[in-house]
């Protein structure tokens, strides 16, 4: 894209942000949100979830990001982002049902502020968590990372020597300042963020569980039917047949050694022991 083509883009995004925060109270509340966990599909069931007709998603991003980092913003340039209500209602004359949008901010589970946000501000919404193999998410983490500029360093190894230097008191800076961004804590917290039972268990102490649908991400590539299927039951859609799936936001990098891959299934054993435990099943990871 040319540097005119960002500028005009950028241009039409704030007029539509602008517009949208004026009209604030004509427009949808979101109904879902993919709270994460980052590098474990979020994106694609989220492409997935938008063929639906019964979904209208926002406008220009997936992710708003207002639970984490943009939450001072306010409420009316949060729901900015969404169709109007009216789309809704037009979604209930062709389905049957009233039309439902969201978002897909992967960094919302992992945030420490991001859940006690959703649960005052969208006390209904029902919260989608995507999960995969923690060693292999944290290995495609730090080449998304690399990629997008945000890890100065390119051994994998080396990284995670860093993590806990990094982010360090990042959690309690946080939440003594809300407005404190922390970049370690988003961009390089690698085996943290895998720890998935943590995360889990906080949101559910703060919306309950029946608001909490966990995905297995293998399971869901490897045969997305019922898995989609499962999701629309959650969120109150009708079951529909003219869905394609597909995997998107993927990255490919060479195998990480043995040793390295054995070191880190030996770190994450335990808290696969106790996801397995609260989840009721055995992640693919571990069968």
């Amino acid at each position: 894209m040319t540097v005119a083509k960002e500028q005009a883009l950028r241009a039409v995004k704030s007029v539509s942000r602008t517009v949208g925060r004026l009209t604030a109270g004509s427009r949808m509340t979101p109904g879902f949100l993919i709270v994460g966990a980052q590098r474990c599909g979020t994106t694609s069931l989220f492409k997935t979830l938008s063929q639906h007709p019964g979904v209208l998603p926002p406008a220009y991003h997936k992710g708003v990001h207002y639970f984490d980092t943009d939450y001072h913003r306010g409420r009316n340039w949060y729901l900015g982002h969404f169709p109007t209500a009216a789309k809704a209602e037009a979604v209930r004359e062709q389905l049957g049902v009233r039309g439902i949008t969201g978002e897909s901010s992967p960094f919302y589970m992992f945030h420490p502020l991001a859940g006690r946000r959703i649960a005052t501000d969208l006390p209904e919404v029902k919260l989608l968590v995507l999960l995969r193999d923690p060693v292999e998410r944290a290995y495609s983490a730090h080449s998304h990372e690399l990629a997008r500029g945000y890890e100065p360093e390119s051994s994998f190894d080396r990284a995670l020597e860093l993590e806990e230097e990094r982010t360090a008191g990042e959690r309690e800076r946080m939440t003594a300042d809300p407005t404190y961004l922390s970049h370690h804590l988003q961009h390089n917290a690698y085996l943290a963020r895998g720890r998935y039972i943590e995360q889990l268990e906080r949101l559910e102490t703060l919306v309950g569980r029946d608001r909490l649908h966990v995905i297995d991400s293998d399971d869901f590539f490897a045969d997305p039917r019922p898995a989609f299927d499962a999701v629309c039951d959650f969120v109150g859609l009708p079951r529909w047949a003219e869905i394609s799936f597909g995997k998107h936001n993927s990255r490919s990098r060479s195998p990480m050694s043995a040793e390295l891959r054995a070191r880190l299934e030996e770190h994450f054993a335990p808290y696969d022991e106790r996801l397995a435990s609260w989840w009721g099943r055995v992640p693919s990871w571990r069968r």
